[in-house]
């Protein structure tokens, strides 16, 4: 096995703040200031039902998602980030803070320059 070409990205660093600090963070101002230390100018957030591109549109697609859930829902990493090639890996998983976990899924990031140019939200679909 071979290093990897990338060793200056730290994607746990990335991939965890960005969960935390974003998705974690109900306050929209303090959220956006996360945006703007963490992902590209010109970022695109992917989610399974929409798409939108840059700081501020990222901000309010997070706001929407946070006020459908309970003020309780929180997101937890389901353990390290990884990643090689400019692009990372989170699993996570959420639910009530202390209580059993409702849904998981994974992030995906495309990084350059040591910014989320790109974050692809994976949901699981829960087996029957």
């Amino acid at each position: 096995m071979t290093a990897s070409p990338d060793p200056a990205i730290d994607y746990e660093r990335l991939m965890q703040a960005s969960l935390t600090r974003v998705f974690g963070e109900r306050d929209a101002s303090l959220r956006l200031q996360a945006i703007r230390g963490l992902y590209a100018d010109d970022a695109v957030l992917n989610e399974p039902h929409a798409s939108v591109r840059g700081h501020d549109a990222i901000c309010d697609a997070v706001t929407a998602l946070l006020a459908s859930l309970p003020p309780t829902f929180v997101f937890t990493a389901a353990g390290p980030a990884s990643g090689h090639h400019g692009v990372g890996r989170l699993a996570w998983r959420a639910g009530p803070a202390g209580g059993p976990v409702a849904v998981t899924g994974m992030d995906i990031a495309q990084i350059e320059a040591d910014r989320i140019r790109t974050l692809t939200v994976f949901v699981d679909v829960p087996s029957s």
